[in-house]
């Protein structure tokens, strides 16, 4: 039977926009090599690469957004979906698509109004920013072509989609209309925003939409001047520095195409297989590897799930346990270098990197010593994981030295960082260079259809987290508006003359941050407040950030936001709720090895002071 012309129509748009955003970021992958080879090679650093990859990303993220709203892969809490009856799933089906609908109209009329107001010229390509922030309407008039066009999930009616779109315009004219505008105006700008944006997540309405909704809420009864900064803080939250994350995710997923994942895998397993819970301890321990490698904890638990989640679930462990091991494991990559959040804290903090990467390898360690205790002991509770049979040493000579050209990644991730034949954003680019090169000419595992998947694959995975990101931007625009984290310091400022109690404070002040916002965009608003705190209480900024990149992946783990699990879960099929549940023992381990790591400076200052910075 022939496919309805919108169903036709739908696919090829989703073929184009794909099309699209993988040439963007094989784009600026070879863009930032470029930039490699003529800083290092020819000693002759180009002017516009770090704007055109900007600019790219910027592209890439919106158009990307998209693409997600029609395969329904942005990021959903579904604890409420999963336990409606099946009529009610279709009813709230339809509603989240209708405030999709709605997102997206707010999204076009207001990048309309900031392209149109944009009249200034990019400094080194002089183009005119009114082209950059031209993806936001773009990108928001195909999420809502494609609510248009395809049926709601669950409904087989072809007009489910048309009348969702039509309720979303209803809501938004609704909200922009004198009443919406008194009715929401006097509870504020906070409480709006906090109430419907997180109200929204726990509902099950994806977390991109619930961001983006709430800040509509809370600003439009301020008018069309205090919205525009809504669509300019959604692009200019898309900094340079974050094409890291969409190039280390790229690098993991060429990762497994390429073999590499496969051969540290095996590794892993003839080093700790035999013990009880073996496939367990090969995941920590893999992770631990991975972590030298990707330095993206995002980019880690969709790598590594997507292999070791099924293989654990064969051999008789919990998927949801496997989701949550993998999950928790994965902070191991901000732990180990190189680390993203280490790299972002360094240059906004004034801290040598060379120095937090130092200072993170008995934290990092002993964190992967802490998940391996809990593996244990879980392993004894639930009856899974029996010992394994030992490998013998020629077994592990053999698997070693398959894994060699995987294991000389990191050395030439962090040498290169530390030398500055490139930067963190660069390493990533060269990540995924080596990559391809070890998968076609060493381990000959894979061709132009494998590496094309994992492009594909890596478009909407790497989508779902940057969206994300983009979103939280107003949300923190709105708390800095009403100069939230200023109060938050000041209540911790009191706290000053002690540095464990101040430590203690900013522990808990920053689990709960983690909870609510994405760990980027909270050391983008926190670090420059914490900064004169931790100096007048005598707290190492070394030390302290560690302590911060810890807790803020650590707060990765719980809801709302819980992105490390949403991607282990989303790219197994585990139920997330589910995963949540076996997140708990390792959150209690974590939370043990935060204290220790904060109130043992010496384990993150004493390699510093022995190796230097």
């Amino acid at each position: 039977m022939e496919k309805p012309v919108s169903a036709r129509a739908s696919a090829a748009l989703d073929r184009t926009i794909e099309t699209l955003c993988g040439a963007l970021l094989v784009g600026t992958v070879l863009v930032a090599l470029l930039q490699v080879f003529c800083r290092y090679v020819l000693n002759s650093a180009l002017s516009w690469p770090e704007e055109l990859g900007r600019f790219g990303l910027v592209w890439f993220v919106f158009l990307g957004t998209a693409l997600l709203t029609r395969r329904n892969r942005h990021i959903v809490i579904e604890m409420v979906p999963r336990a409606l009856s099946p009529a009610g799933r279709l009813v709230h089906a339809w509603i989240a698509r209708a405030v999709s609908a709605c997102c997206a109209v707010f999204l076009f009329f207001c990048g309309t109004d900031l392209v149109d107001s944009a009249s200034f010229i990019s400094p080194a390509l002089e183009i005119p920013l009114k082209f950059v922030y031209l993806a936001i309407p773009a990108g928001a008039a195909f999420a809502f072509l494609f609510v248009v066009l395809e049926p709601v999930e669950g409904h087989s009616s072809r007009w489910s989609g048309p009348t969702s779109a039509l309720a979303g315009l209803a809501v938004y004219f609704a909200l922009e209309s004198a009443f919406g505008h008194g009715f929401v105006a006097s509870f504020g700008v906070v409480a709006p925003l906090i109430v419907v944006a997180i109200g929204l997540m726990l509902l099950g309405i994806p977390i991109f939409d619930s961001l983006v909704f709430g800040t509509f809420v809370a600003f439009m009864p301020q008018g069309s001047i205090a919205l525009l900064p809504v669509p300019l803080g959604l692009a200019n939250s898309l900094d340079y520095l974050l094409l890291a994350i969409p190039f280390f995710m790229l690098a993991g997923g060429m990762m497994n195409a390429s073999g590499i994942t496969e051969r540290l895998i095996a590794l892993a397993f003839t080093l700790v297989g035999h013990f009880r819970g073996g496939l367990a301890h090969v995941n920590v321990l893999t992770n631990t590897l991975m972590g030298g490698v990707s330095g993206s904890s995002t980019a880690d638990a969709a790598a590594l799930a997507k292999t070791l989640v099924p293989a654990m679930a064969s051999r008789g462990y919990p998927k949801p346990f496997g989701v949550a091991l993998t999950a928790s494991g994965s902070i191991l990559a901000n732990m180990i270098p190189p680390s993203l959040g280490l790299i972002i804290y360094g240059a906004m903090a004034s801290v040598s990197v060379g120095a937090l990467f130092t200072a993170t390898v008995i934290p990092g360690l002993l964190m992967a010593l802490t998940l391996s205790m809990v593996v244990h002991i879980e392993c004894l509770r639930r009856g899974i994981g029996e010992s394994g049979a030992r490998t013998i040493a020629s077994e592990r000579f053999t698997a070693l030295r398959a894994a060699l050209p995987a294991l000389v990644l990191p050395l030439v991730i962090v040498g290169g960082i530390r030398y500055g034949v490139f930067s963190a954003t660069e390493a990533g680019a060269v990540a995924v260079a080596y990559s391809v090169f070890v998968g076609l000419a060493i381990y000959r595992a894979t061709n132009g259809a494998s590496l094309l998947a994992a492009l594909r694959e890596s478009v909407v995975e790497t989508t779902t987290v940057l969206a994300v990101i983009a979103a939280s931007a107003p949300f923190a625009h709105a708390l800095i508006l009403e100069q939230v984290p200023q109060k938050m310091t000041a209540l911790l400022g009191t706290l000053t003359a002690s540095w464990v109690l101040l430590l203690l404070a900013i522990n808990v002040f920053l689990l709960f941050v983690g909870l609510a916002m994405e760990m980027i965009a909270s050391m983008v608003i926190l670090i420059p407040l914490l900064v004169p705190l931790l100096k007048a209480a005598g707290v190492d900024l070394v030390h302290f950030g560690v302590i911060m990149v810890a807790n803020l992946c650590t707060a990765a783990l719980p809801p709302p936001l819980a992105v490390l699990v949403f991607t282990a879960a989303q790219v197994t099929g585990t139920p997330i709720h589910l995963a949540y549940r076996a997140c708990w023992p390792f959150m209690i381990g974590l939370l043990i090895w935060l204290m220790v790591i904060s109130f043992v400076p010496v384990l993150s200052l004493g390699p510093v002071a022995l190796f230097g910075k």
